[in-house]
């Protein structure tokens, strides 16, 4: 693969900076809801859970529409958020918002699963040595998920860094603001002879996306090992 351009270079640096920003903000809510839906019984659960995959459902564009009318300029977030100087339409960390909002399901159901796979007799037996809910989740739950959790954080990564439909129409394609590798595709084909850089991008969002994935497999299995006392 050629070298890649200097605007190329910038697409994956701040693709980068918004999937680091977008997994690290997103896994402590999606270790919560993992866990609400997991072991919790209360009304509104089933809600609960069609929200948290929504963004699987819906069109990636509807769902920046969505983030745009709430957290846009005119919004009631949006507005609430300008006030103390966060903004997020038209910027980077609208992009992570975006990203973070379609990841979100990958990194629950990963999370989720773990959690359902670890025998609630030995939480509860924690419990009945007068452990508290946070003491028995931190000491028994979180080291025998770890690797469904890592999985998670590094699938939500890989989403993050995919991310197209959503963040285009949130933050829009701004090059050094928010255009990220798959804006600059978008942006390389629309222009004449632009397709060779594209193409460097497509190659390199292929070879990404693969290690992403291998290194989740591997990742997970060292950890479920070293959980294992192997």
């Amino acid at each position: 693969m050629a070298v890649l351009g200097p605007e190329e270079w910038q697409a994956v640096a701040l693709s980068l900076k918004v999937s680091t920003w977008a997994t690290v903000l997103s896994l402590p809510l999606a270790v919560l809801a993992a866990h609400a839906l997991a072991r919790w019984r209360f009304p509104g659960r089933a809600l609960l859970n069609g929200l948290v995959h929504l963004p699987l459902i819906m069109p990636p564009v509807v769902t920046g529409y969505v983030l745009l009318i709430v957290f846009g300029p005119a919004g009631p977030l949006g507005r609430a958020l300008q006030s103390i100087g966060v903004v997020l339409a038209f910027n980077w960390t609208g992009a992570a918002l975006a990203a973070a909002v379609m990841g979100f399901p990958l990194m629950v159901r990963a999370i989720r699963l773990s959690i359902e796979a670890v025998d609630p007799r030995l939480e509860q037996a924690a419990a009945t040595l007068g452990a508290s809910r946070m003491w028995v989740f931190l000491t028994v739950t979180l080291p025998l998920i770890l690797p469904g959790l890592v999985a998670g954080a590094i699938l939500g990564f890989a989403k993050a860094m995919g991310e197209f439909g959503a963040t285009i129409t949130f933050v829009s394609n701004i090059p050094g603001q928010t255009q990220t590798i798959p804006s600059a595709i978008y942006a390389f084909l629309q222009v004449p002879g632009g397709e060779t850089a594209a193409a460097r991008l497509v190659a390199l969002s292929i070879a990404l996306a693969l290690g992403a994935l291998l290194l989740s497999e591997t990742v997970a299995r060292r950890a479920a090992r070293r959980v294992g006392g192997q």
